[in-house]
């Protein structure tokens, strides 16, 4: 997992790939959960302002799917689940990974660094490359796309990103019903473009424009 190992290295505090699994339907297939554990997020080299860190004990948001199942355990639906949550600090040292870097994910595509801040979807691609290897489908991954996701919908909504519409309206309408307001968030082959690299299969991070497309 050379993404999450890279985000990982400037911090004095090793990684943890932490997996969890529920097994109610014998034979059924597996449902992927995968959430984002950055349990400080400094910015890396690329290191944010004070003010920008303030909140960043949130960015480990998206391991909530360890609640979730939590809940699935009470619950005890009839339906596989593994949850995997990938978490770290993001930290600057004297060792932390660079922009410039080459990393090569858990899925053996490599990845150009242009910016340490946007860590969480490098630990993100490790993660749901694991539950797909393990056979998950459908993946559902809980990420923060912070600042980028904020400037398009503002703080009173949630973007969707799917590959599969259909998925993508049932959680729009499971987020009506638990009274959280999801928007779906357009992800066309085009903007694949933005993050094509000179050096490696892609790039972490596209322009301001369009930046949480880039980042899903």
């Amino acid at each position: 997992m050379g993404a999450l190992r890279a985000v990982s290295i400037g911090s004095d505090q090793p990684p943890r790939f932490i997996v969890m699994r529920y097994e109610g339907a014998e034979g059924a297939p597996t449902i992927g959960l995968v959430g984002k554990g950055i349990t400080f997020d400094a910015g890396g080299l690329c290191l944010k302002t004070a003010e920008g860190m303030l909140e960043m004990k949130g960015d480990m948001a998206g391991a909530a799917v360890i609640a979730a199942m939590d809940a699935i355990a009470q619950l005890k639906p009839k339906v596989n689940v593994i949850a995997c949550v990938p978490a770290t600090e993001n930290m600057p040292s004297g060792k932390a990974f660079k922009p410039g870097d080459i990393l090569q994910t858990f899925a053996g595509k490599t990845v150009e660094v242009v910016n340490t801040d946007a860590e969480g979807r490098l630990i993100l691609a490790d993660a749901i490359a694991y539950a797909k290897q393990q056979g998950a489908s459908p993946i559902l991954d809980a990420a923060t796309l912070t600042g980028a996701a904020i400037i398009a919908l503002g703080p009173f909504c949630t973007g969707a990103f799917g590959n599969d519409e259909k998925l993508v309206q049932e959680v729009i309408e499971a987020g009506k019903e638990a009274g959280e307001p999801i928007w779906a968030m357009p992800i066309f082959p085009d903007y694949r473009e933005l993050i094509k690299s000179d050096f490696a299969d892609i790039k972490n991070a596209g322009d301001r424009p369009g930046g949480a497309i880039t980042a899903a």
